[in-house]
């Protein structure tokens, strides 16, 4: 592998790409803590925990991501991000309303969802019990 001044890192979400360009640097947050990645870091994968991702540009520019759980793989002068939710802030303040807003609004749609599902369940155990009642 050679010395490289750039990473290619492509941060991506089920529906769509998040990022995708070169980064002079990386931090990130694992299990076990904290973590940064630089170009020529040796190849490696890891499971993401929720917590903001720091992208840093070649110009020196940084970028700040709310992101929710996920994977990270390393791999030459590659690093691709596989995550479930996530979004991009201007700073770390605007950052924290945006994660806030946009998290709370999906929270809200799955405990809905959650709470359909279990209509249907139980709509699907009565049924079955039904079922096994002798027919007179």
């Amino acid at each position: 592998m050679t010395m490289a001044s750039e990473m290619q890192v492509t941060l991506g979400l089920p529906t769509r790409t998040l990022f995708q360009g070169p980064a002079r640097a990386l931090v990130a947050e694992a299990g076990n803590g904290a973590f940064g990645l630089l170009p020529n870091h040796v190849d490696f994968v890891t499971a993401l925990v929720p917590s903001v991702l720091v992208l840093t540009e070649p110009d020196g520019q940084e970028r700040f991501f709310g992101i929710d759980e996920g994977l990270l793989v390393k791999q030459g002068h590659a690093v691709n991000i596989a995550i479930r939710r996530g979004v991009e802030g201007r700073d770390l303040a605007s950052l924290r309303h945006t994660v806030a807003d946009t998290f709370g609004a999906v929270d809200e749609d799955e405990r809905v969802a959650r709470a359909a599902l279990s209509r249907l369940e139980a709509n699907i155990v009565r049924r079955f019990a039904e079922l096994r009642k002798p027919r007179s």
